[in-house]
């Protein structure tokens, strides 16, 4: 029990050091350093799928570069996310800046001006309604066709790419890298309201999440082993949990849980909800291995992502 004594935790000029001496310390620290060696270990070995579950509003505070490099550099293999946050990263890569707000603010007078407002950032409606009117003129553009999201968002990242080049977002980076984008609850966002105004035009698009569902769980099963990383919780972090149990549904080897486990999140397991749910929880449904390397941060994920990614970057791992 008494082993190893915690170091006193001297600054550190380099933010991959700063992690490693936070490992050796206590409480979240300690978690946020230790988060960084098992991603890290997760990238260096062979085999090893990585998924990225997206919640919150992560495009809306500033992640989106953290988050496209994490698909540049393929630290992550899939995404699995909110439409929120991919129908901000699409806001972003066509132009629809958000802002530095507030949220000492009076919002009866944002309403009339036609603001919007994300706890302290800011965005205009109607440019918001006209990137959902973008979306829906695209869906009704695909006519009749059945597409799981993954199917639907490829098409929708290479169309902004294509007639914005110089955009940046994550939809389009893994567009271009062969990264799967799912969002499981595609009707719950503003893109889902972009779809919305095509049914309403007699489109017939369908998006299939049984579809998604099942696209998800095969990449799962022919993985050698898995890992994940939740930023929040939420449906995206469900939807990618579940992979695990769907294979013995079928009859087919029981696989047992992900090897790999990270989570960031605000959430308290006590409330019974599954963002704060622990990885030690998911182990009695099969979804995490007894043995897997399994760790969950308590912190805010606009702290915790971008030192971890930079300190990713700073020491230079590289996935082979």
């Amino acid at each position: 029990m008494l082993n190893t004594p915690t170091n006193p935790m001297y600054p550190a000029t380099e933010i991959n050091e700063l992690l490693e001496r936070m490992s050796h310390t206590g409480f979240q620290g300690r978690k946020l350093g230790e988060s960084y060696h098992i991603w890290k270990e997760m990238i260096e070995t062979p085999g090893v799928k990585i998924i990225l579950g997206l919640s919150g509003a992560m495009i809306p505070a500033g992640m989106q570069e953290c988050l496209i490099q994490l698909v540049e550099r393929r630290y992550v293999d899939a995404v699995v996310s909110t439409g929120a946050n991919i129908f901000h990263d699409i806001c972003e890569h066509l132009g629809v800046r958000h802002y530095k707000g507030t949220h000492l603010t009076n919002d009866e007078e944002l309403y009339r001006n036609g603001i919007d407002r994300i706890y302290d950032v800011f965005a205009v409606e109607k440019e918001f309604q006209n990137v959902e009117h973008y979306i829906g003129d695209f869906g009704a553009s695909l006519r009749d066709a059945r597409l799981s999201s993954r199917a639907f968002l490829r098409l929708l990242g290479e169309k902004i790419a294509d007639e914005r080049p110089e955009g940046r977002s994550l939809l389009a980076a893994c567009a271009k890298h062969n990264v799967p984008v799912h969002v499981p609850a595609l009707a719950d966002s503003a893109i889902g309201i972009g779809l919305v105004t095509a049914y309403r035009r007699g489109a017939k698009l369908v998006i299939d999440q049984i579809a998604d569902a099942s696209e998800l769980a095969e990449f799962v099963e022919q993985a050698e082993k898995t890992g994940v990383i939740y930023l929040g919780g939420g449906t995206p972090k469900n939807f990618i949990q579940q992979t695990e149990v769907i294979p013995p549904l079928e009859g087919e080897t029981y696989i047992g849980g992900h090897s790999y486990a990270i989570q960031y999140t605000t959430d308290a397991p006590h409330w019974g909800g599954l963002s704060g749910c622990t990885f030690e929880e998911a182990v009695s449904w099969g979804k995490e291995l007894p043995e897997a390397k399994k760790l969950q941060c308590f912190c805010d994920v606009t702290i915790a992502l971008p030192l971890v990614v930079s300190a990713l970057i700073a020491a230079g791992v590289v996935r082979r």
